[in-house]
């Protein structure tokens, strides 16, 4: 297959037609109109409708445009990294990252990752979602205890846990043998009736009973330290609180959480993307997530 063709094909695909794509290009819309021609003549299809004003990709064409997109990017990756001696991050880097991780933490490490790298211009995407890289174009994604995937490749930069916390003048009631206790709640609109929070390694179990339900960790936060109640809370958010005595800590419940940098593991590690792995890993040097 002709690769300058098919990176023709996916220009003007992605201009949604030859005037913009001639722009873009700065090459004339007949000669890419006569390359495209050639090279559906060649593939034996045809892959745009031709009209007015508009032009619009045959269901072959769109098949092969969204198939060929993150190969032909690997392609180009692979060039610019060979030209620039893989030794210079520079170009658009695309990071997909939880909500309360961009919230509390990601602002700043991108500011400092700029300082080292000001030729890499970040764009973050916040959502508490399991994005797809390739489909959706993300270089790295921040992912909490990631599922084994063997399209993807990364690297545990720190780790977190679950306190279950609450301020001071909240008693901690009598546990009883056997039972769990019944306690006021600060709970997530996740919470399901009937759930049990276990600390001390399930020595110790409360029955949450919710008295607010928020939507955002840092706003169940600040209503425990106010006084509202007890809730289960990551550790980075609350340890500042926890040294003042603004809350105390009733227990650690269930495992250590990972943060792990993920990668595609098909995609020839750019130099930019090396670069942010290796940033991230550094910026805790104790293994343990801090804000």
């Amino acid at each position: 297959m002709d690769l300058d063709a098919l990176q023709d094909f996916q220009l003007v695909a992605a201009h949604g037609g030859f005037g913009k794509a001639s722009r873009a290009s700065g090459r004339s819309k007949a000669t890419l109109s006569r390359r495209l021609a050639d090279f559906e003549d060649a593939l034996g299809m045809r892959l745009i409708e031709r009209g007015g004003r508009s032009l619009e990709l045959t269901e072959t064409g769109k098949l092969l445009f969204a198939q060929t997109s993150g190969p032909m990017r690997d392609i180009e990756e692979a060039v610019r990294a060979a030209r620039e001696g893989l030794t210079a991050p520079r170009g658009h880097l695309r990071v997909a990252a939880p909500l309360l991780f961009s919230q509390v933490a990601l602002g700043l490490l991108a500011a400092r990752f700029r300082v080292l790298h000001p030729e890499v211009q970040i764009e973050v995407v916040s959502e508490d979602r399991l994005t797809d890289l390739v489909e959706e174009h993300f270089d790295v994604a921040i992912r909490v205890n990631p599922k084994e995937d063997g399209s993807l490749v990364g690297r545990c930069f720190a780790k977190d846990r679950l306190v279950l916390a609450a301020a001071p003048s909240v008693r901690i009631p009598q546990a009883s043998a056997g039972q769990p206790t019944p306690i006021p709640a600060v709970v997530m609109p996740t919470y399901r009736e009937g759930e049990v929070w276990s600390v001390r390694e399930g020595q110790i179990a409360y029955e949450p009973q919710p008295v607010l339900k928020l939507s955002s960790l840092l706003s169940i936060r600040d209503a425990v330290v106010a006084g509202a109640g007890v809730a289960l809370l990551p550790q980075s958010i609350i340890a500042g609180h926890l040294e003042k005595r603004e809350l105390v800590s009733w227990g650690i419940a269930g495992k250590e959480t990972q943060l792990w940098v993920m990668h595609t593991s098909r995609r020839l590690q750019s130099p930019k993307v090396k670069a942010f792995v290796e940033f991230m890993v550094n910026q805790y040097p104790t293994g343990w997530f801090a804000v």
